[in-house]
């Protein structure tokens, strides 16, 4: 095997393409690159792990399991889901370490403090299931800023900028536009530092950072960081205000740019109830494109991170829920709950704690 990757992930990503031409590979790159050759039998994923081993990354900690609320309800949850799923945890008897609020909790998108009116108060929240002997876990999407959000109504400066001055387009989901938050204007810098010194004061240790491609897409910054450099920042600014303690899970991030900042990192684009993706599109939600994503990247569990590839779901709606199983578990990394549990049928239970004791850490083996 031979392999061509960046010399130095954390300065500059290259785009590295095969094309073939009358019979003949020819490898192509925009800037530079590395090469080595792999002699040994295990193929692809064999010269990757090679590679990853010269990184000298430091071993992971072990994950916690966890049961994650967005398969189920999306951002329709309320905090009455919560509480209903945690009764059913001891019902079950599930080994469910971390309890972790998806999306929806919060009014919008970078108004992470401010509650939606389907919550009371994350704080009681938190020490409800603590008082159950379960750890706090919360989403958030921390580049990411709701074109409606006080945040972009009151402190526009804020927001990374286009060429010609406007908001950044960050991509459009949840039916609206999306902007970047600039992490590097020192009061952004300082509201996002209060958001999760805030959220770990409340209680919560575990936390799923999501759409994190945004912090470092190409613009106009406060400071005249380039995207990487920035991106990076943002999150050792995350971790600072966590603490080192604290459970850091990445999610839609860019790869490389994000080697040795995280303790686990989703490595497949969204599962789903149903196996194949819209259109076939394979960076679309579905079973099939985690999965095949989710293979493709195995190498790198326990190598840069503890891989995530993404929540089991059990309940008898799930399509090929057999199937997405099996797979969740081949992998070996992160053990992730998302159904309501109480919709689970015998195999569905059944499966359920199989999957979550295999990846249950006592409190002593160091998952904290």
């Amino acid at each position: 095997m031979r392999l061509w990757a960046a010399p130095d992930p954390a300065v500059s990503v290259p785009s590295i393409r095969l094309t073939v031409h009358d019979g003949r590979a020819e490898i192509n790159a925009d800037g530079p690159v590395t090469e080595s050759a792999h002699a040994g039998p295990d193929g692809i994923q064999g010269a990757l792990a090679a590679w990853a081993d010269t990184l000298a990354i430091p071993a992971p900690r072990p994950a916690p399991t966890v049961w994650c609320s967005w398969y189920e309800y999306f951002t329709a949850v309320t905090e009455d889901d919560i509480h209903e799923n945690l009764r059913a945890m001891d019902t079950l008897e599930l080994p469910v370490d971390v309890v972790q609020i998806d999306d929806g909790y919060q009014s919008a998108l970078g108004d992470w403090l401010t509650l939606s009116g389907r919550f009371r108060s994350r704080a009681a929240l938190a020490d409800t299931i603590r008082a159950r002997g379960r750890r706090a876990g919360i989403w958030t999407a921390p580049f990411l800023v709701a074109p409606h959000s006080e945040l972009a109504a009151h402190h526009p400066e804020w927001l990374v900028h286009d060429e010609r001055g406007a908001p950044l387009h960050a991509g459009h989901n949840w039916d609206h536009d999306l902007y970047t938050l600039d992490i590097t204007h020192p009061e952004a810098r300082s509201y996002l530092t209060g958001v999760y010194a805030t959220l770990r004061a409340e209680g919560y240790d575990y936390f799923k950072t999501d759409f994190l491609y945004a912090g470092a897409l190409d613009g106009a910054r406060h400071s005249g960081a380039d995207a990487l450099t920035a991106y990076r920042d943002g999150i050792a600014l995350i971790r600072e205000a966590i603490g080192p303690d604290a459970y850091l899970l990445g999610c839609g991030a860019p790869v490389l740019p994000s080697i040795g900042l995280f303790d686990a990192m989703r490595v497949s684009p969204d599962t789903a109830p149903h196996r194949r993706p819209e259109a076939g599109d394979h960076s679309q939600p579905g079973q099939d494109a985690a999965e095949f994503t989710g293979t493709g990247r195995q190498w790198q569990h326990r190598r840069l991170w503890i891989n995530d590839p993404d929540c089991l779901m059990a309940r008898p709606a799930v399509e090929t829920r057999e199937q997405w199983a099996a797979h969740v578990e081949a992998t070996g990394g992160l053990m992730a709950s998302s159904d309501r549990l109480l919709s689970l049928d015998e195999w569905g239970v059944a499966t359920t704690r199989r999957l979550l004791s295999s990846g249950h850490v006592p409190a002593s083996g160091g998952a904290a």
